[in-house]
């Protein structure tokens, strides 16, 4: 049985489920708002009776106060389809057994994509580095699962990603309105990177910007002299940890701020997602949240 198929997380999530807030295109009825008017679930307006209309859907009452006949119109509700876009480039290439960045990334990923298809909705798997080099199309199957974690557990660290160019592309791709999770580090240009989420925000799909951290990279506990390794395109240094921390330190948090900052102004969830803490807190957290704010 694959490693990423943990029960502890999959329960959590399972029961919680992932809500669409905003409005999603589908293809037949579920449980998100669709741009369509129809006739079923929450009513929205009046419209005037067209022939050809179906006379069951004339509002009687209203036809009595005016005579005029008008149709009742309708929420409809619909399946929502999501895209799951990991950052497989050599930086996530960090950690050790499940604190390791990839493969954190990897289980939050497969956590995500068996959580939206139990409850009858879509998931597509979008997989990059230097390029965007593994696509797996948007299915409801419980059978795509099983590609899902397969194509997962293959992934390997590899180039140094332009990841901004990268959503870019992905936007003109991705057709129906819908969610978008994005899983990286993102250690790149942020003003790049958000004009790429910003793509994907401009054609209407909700965006989830998972930022999937080291705890050594957060709080930098390093002691004594240790040579650290460039892993993108940075060549090694020698250093004594504690004559920059303080230094590291400001410059790790204003970068994480900045990430969340610009989340904020492009409408977009910002979860920071701390490899030592378990998975199924950090996403339990998350969308019990999300269920909240649902709500309001």
């Amino acid at each position: 049985m694959t490693t990423l198929m943990r029960p502890e997380v999959l329960a959590r999530a399972e029961a919680l489920g992932v809500k669409a807030r905003g409005i999603v295109e589908g293809m037949r009825v579920g449980d998100h708002k669709s741009p369509f008017r129809g006739f079923s679930v929450e009513f929205v307006q009046h419209r005037e009776y067209v022939p050809g209309d179906d006379i069951r859907h004339i509002d009687w009452k209203s036809y009595g106060r005016s005579e005029r006949y008008t149709i009742k119109q309708y929420e409809q509700e619909t399946n929502f389809t999501a895209h799951v876009v990991v950052d497989a480039s050599s930086s996530m290439n960090y950690g050790e057994g499940d604190a390791h960045k990839l493969e954190y990334a990897k289980l939050l990923a497969t956590s995500l994509a068996y959580t939206i298809i139990r409850q009858r909705d879509s998931v597509g798997l979008h997989l990059f580095d230097k390029v965007m080099h593994t696509q797996l199309p948007a299915s409801s199957n419980m059978m795509h699962i099983n590609t899902i974690t397969a194509t997962l557990e293959q992934l390997q660290p590899r180039e140094k990603n332009e990841m901004g160019w990268l959503l870019i592309q992905l936007a003109d791709q991705i057709k129906r309105r819908g969610l978008v999770f994005l899983i990286s580090d993102f250690f790149d240009d942020v003003e790049s990177v958000m004009k790429g989420v910003q793509a994907i925000r401009f054609r209407g799909h909700e965006v989830i910007l998972c930022h999937v951290m080291h705890r050594d990279e957060i709080a930098f506990p390093f002691e004594g002299n240790i040579r650290f390794l460039g892993m993108e395109e940075i060549e090694e240094r020698k250093t004594r940890p504690h004559l920059i921390r303080a230094a590291y330190l400001k410059a790790v948090r204003e970068f994480m701020a900045e990430i969340e900052r610009a989340a904020k102004a492009s409408r977009c969830d910002y979860m920071l997602m701390d490899t030592s803490i378990p998975l199924e807190k950090t996403l339990t957290d998350y969308l019990i949240r999300r269920l909240q704010t649902a709500k309001l």
